[in-house]
């Protein structure tokens, strides 16, 4: 759709993702009538990434273009202006970036943002404002040793997990600060601000600094998300000098806080009004839990190449594998995160092996249906690639009833449901230990898996986190209001795949204790 017509409110949700740009713009009733992207790879190809990024040659450093997004904007907003979006009737702007990802301005970056010329290309005026040229992002896997000698500094894992809300990550901020500031010290020094990708996109819109949200904050090793404050043991692990960092990092707002109007070069080049707002915009996930509408009570499942669960919750539970933020709707609430990499790519390689045809998913259901809920006491969990929860190397395990490891099944229905239990029963027990109360008001998926346990709503709308972006927009507008008051209004897109069935729960909940024991086998192993 080329524009709002005569619609007098427009709230916007742009989303900096790892391969593109995305923007969405919904009306006051949140129903979507525009929306538009860049691909980094297609549309900005000489910046010669791969899927959105540079790859070492051992694959563990890996960075974007911090210039090459500042040009999707200018290409993406010129493709807006071309369709004839009327700017002018956009009340609010929000947005996210990839989580843990870090931007690097140098010294007088912010007095460049604050005196951009008007219609001249963003990429162009603020070429020569980063100290670091190329982001790292969260595909990132080479501060190991930043990791460990965090965790030591804070006493252990678990220490930091009830700190930070998550033990040391590689791709986490911190760590990768820690890293730039032990490798790259002459540039660190002239580093004037550390921005997350999402505090740095709306520094664009914003026309100076913007401050970093709780939530996406809360994911970055650094920040106390019980006292809301940088925690200065971590800091100091990171690089000596606290009040050097701190000052870098600026301050945490809340998630739903208006941080200024938007910038006079973005009024003048584009045509918004003076009495835009911004709204500090977060990281992809928390995004996401906000544009799929989840509400306490639900628990959201995106199935995909790497199998995401967000829990909303109102106590937060430190564990060792798995991550607690702030909850970006509700900042007196939390939101528990787990993420398992071997997600669409184990069930497909499975239905490779066991289907004739192998592209026929009818076939691999037919064989699921073949198999009884709680598949006779046999189970198997099956691992292409290192995982995160739990961290288990490549591996495939298959148990028969008496918790006994084998070597094969015999029937391809075994199979078959095997994979598909293993990983909801894992999602299950690793969802109750950061804090998943029964029963569940519904479960909200996005792919192509029904579960059991629960109501199950599959959500259609591909570009979750980016209508994340504009339902927070009107939210932070409104903060008067609570988030679910200003989704109401939304459009019922969830259709309901299947009901619980009672004679069923009673075979997971024994299957999630059977569970339990087999993965300390499995990581004794």
């Amino acid at each position: 759709m080329a524009g709002n017509g005569s619609n007098p409110k427009a709230f916007l949700g742009f989303d900096f993702s790892t391969q593109q740009l995305k923007v969405v713009a919904v009306d006051d009733q949140l129903r979507e009538f525009y929306s538009n992207h860049v691909k980094f790879d297609d549309d900005l190809s000489h910046y010669g990434t791969t899927n959105g990024a540079h790859i070492s040659e051992n694959g563990l450093t890996v960075t974007a273009p911090t210039r090459m997004w500042i040009e999707a904007l200018d290409l993406l907003l010129n493709k807006m202006k071309t369709d004839g979006f009327q700017f002018e009737n956009v009340a609010g702007i929000s947005g996210c970036g990839q989580q843990h990802g870090s931007v690097y301005w140098c010294e007088g970056g912010e007095e460049i943002l604050k005196n951009l010329k008007p219609n001249e290309k963003l990429c162009n005026q603020l070429k020569s404002c980063f100290s670091i040229d190329q982001s790292p992002i969260w595909m990132d896997s080479s501060t190991t040793k930043q990791c460990k000698k965090l965790e030591e500094a804070i006493g252990g894992p678990m220490k930091l997990a009830e700190i930070t809300g998550s033990r040391a990550y590689e791709r986490f901020t911190g760590n990768q600060i820690a890293k730039i500031s032990e490798e790259k010290s002459k540039a660190f020094t002239q580093t004037e601000r550390i921005s997350l990708v999402s505090s740095f996109a709306a520094s664009l819109f914003l026309g100076q600094y913007a401050p970093i949200d709780e939530s996406d904050g809360s994911g970055m090793n650094l920040y106390d998300f019980r006292s809301r404050t940088w925690n200065k043991d971590c800091l100091r692990a990171c690089h000596s000098d606290i009040s050097c960092l701190e000052a870098k990092l600026g301050q945490v707002v809340p998630s739903n806080s208006i941080i200024g109007k938007i910038s006079p070069y973005m009024q003048k080049t584009y045509n918004f009004s003076q009495d835009c707002s911004i709204i500090a915009f977060t990281g992809d996930n928390p995004a996401s839990l906000a544009g799929m509408k989840q509400t306490p009570g639900d628990i959201c499942i995106s199935l995909g190449t790497s199998d995401t669960l967000f829990v909303w919750t109102y106590e937060p539970k430190a564990v060792e594998h798995g991550h607690v933020f702030i909850n970006p709707c509700n900042t007196k609430n939390y939101m528990a995160l787990l993420c398992y990499k071997n997600g669409s790519l184990i069930r497909e390689s499975v239905k490779s092996r066991v289907c004739e045809n192998n592209e026929n998913w009818i076939e691999f259901n037919k064989h699921l249906d073949n198999s009884p809920s709680g598949n006779n006491g046999f189970m198997g969990f099956y691992y292409n690639s290192q995982e995160i929860t739990p961290a288990l190397k490549p591996n495939t395990y298959r148990f028969n009833g008496e918790n006994e490891r084998i070597d094969a099944f015999d029937r391809k229905d075994i199979e078959v449901r095997a994979v598909i239990e293993g990983q909801l029963i894992a999602k299950r027990v690793h969802a109750e230990n950061i804090g998943l109360k029964w029963p569940l008001r519904r479960i909200i998926v996005t792919g192509k898996q029904t579960l059991s346990m629960a109501p199950v709503f599959r959500l259609h709308e591909p570009n979750s986190a980016c209508l994340g972006g504009a339902y927070r927009a009107k939210h932070g507008l409104l903060n008067n209001k609570s988030f679910e008051e200003i989704i109401s209004v939304a459009e019922n897109d969830f259709e309901l795949v299947s009901e619980p069935d009672g004679s069923t729960f009673e075979v997971y909940r024994q299957m999630a204790k059977r569970y339990r024991k087999l993965e300390e086998i499995m990581l004794s192993n």
